[in-house]
């Protein structure tokens, strides 16, 4: 028998702190006919990461503080996406806003749940080419970011290392982001 989805039965709102956040319970039935109550849903905004290079072979990263990790975080550029934009245009107004970047040419690659369970969000991964800085940087962020040009080269060891990021879009998004350039001849 193939596999089947389950059947929401009701949804009920936990805490709504829209646009950001909002926890939802399920009450569920699964293939077999059992009924779970208060299965656990989170909602957040999407999001897009970018991985940023330039025509010296150079990955620009953002070091700053981070709530969610408590800590100063090597990370890429990245933001929530307005509802009237696309997950695209959301990406070059991000760069442009926290790098004062911009690209020649982007690549989407791809867009992932970030929780498979909780569901919670997506985000959206784009390599942007041949990346030039062509004002300041305009984020309005909360926090202190310094910006810095990393060789491709230290960047993977640094992904292989393990060591260096700590949140998994960035991780991920890396990832990606090796393989593109990979199969692209990069």
């Amino acid at each position: 028998m193939p596999l089947q989805p389950w059947k929401t039965l009701r949804t009920h709102l936990l805490l709504d702190r829209s646009p950001r956040l909002r926890v939802l319970a399920d009450d569920v039935q699964l293939p077999d006919g059992q009924v779970v109550e208060g299965y656990l849903r989170v909602e957040t905004s999407d999001y897009a990461v970018i991985i940023p290079t330039n025509d010296a072979g150079e990955v620009l990263f953002m070091r700053c503080y981070k709530r969610g990790v408590d800590a100063i975080d090597l990370q890429l550029p990245a933001g929530g996406i307005d509802p009237e934009e696309s997950p695209l245009e959301s990406a070059q107004r991000e760069l442009r806003e926290e790098t004062g970047c911009q690209a020649v040419a982007w690549q989407n690659l791809g867009a992932y749940v970030v929780g498979g369970n909780l569901g919670i969000n997506r985000v959206h991964i784009f390599l942007a080419t041949g990346c030039r800085q062509t004002n300041e940087p305009t984020s309005g962020d909360l926090e202190e970011q310094e910006l810095a040009w990393v060789s491709l080269q230290e960047a993977r060891r640094w992904y292989r290392a393990g060591k260096v990021y700590r949140q998994v879009s960035t991780i991920a998004a890396l990832g990606l982001a090796f393989a593109a350039m990979a199969d692209g001849g990069q």
